[in-house]
């Protein structure tokens, strides 16, 4: 029995979640789903410049967790790009915006999937 995903923090949902090539229609492609927590990590990653360590601790996971979450999500990236293939941003266990509670050092989360 696997260990039960551990929760992400993610700054807020992404004001769009579908993306696709111009000019094919919708049901002649295939479809690639990048998880929320996902396109989180590259967004600190890549677009906010940020390490592993500083961008881990800011989700809220390991710098190992952060790793792998990091290069899942430019697998599927690159996979949607270099095929042609839509790509819907969804699905993970995160808790949006949610603060550390500062006695505990946890915070709340569902998962939203």
């Amino acid at each position: 029995m696997s260990r039960p995903c551990k929760c992400r923090r993610v700054s807020e949902l992404p004001n769009v979640s579908y993306f696709k090539p111009v000019g094919i229609p919708l049901v002649q492609l295939q479809e690639k789903v990048l998880s929320v927590d996902g396109l989180e990590a590259i967004r600190l990653a890549d677009w906010e410049g940020l390490g592993m360590d500083e961008s881990a601790k800011k989700m809220g996971v390991s710098r190992h967790t952060f790793g792998r979450i990091l290069r899942k999500a430019h697998q599927v990236v690159a996979g949607a790009l270099i095929f042609g293939q839509a790509l819907c941003v969804e699905g993970g266990t995160y808790s949006i915006g949610q603060h550390e509670d500062k006695q505990s050092g946890s915070f709340e989360c569902g998962s939203e999937q």
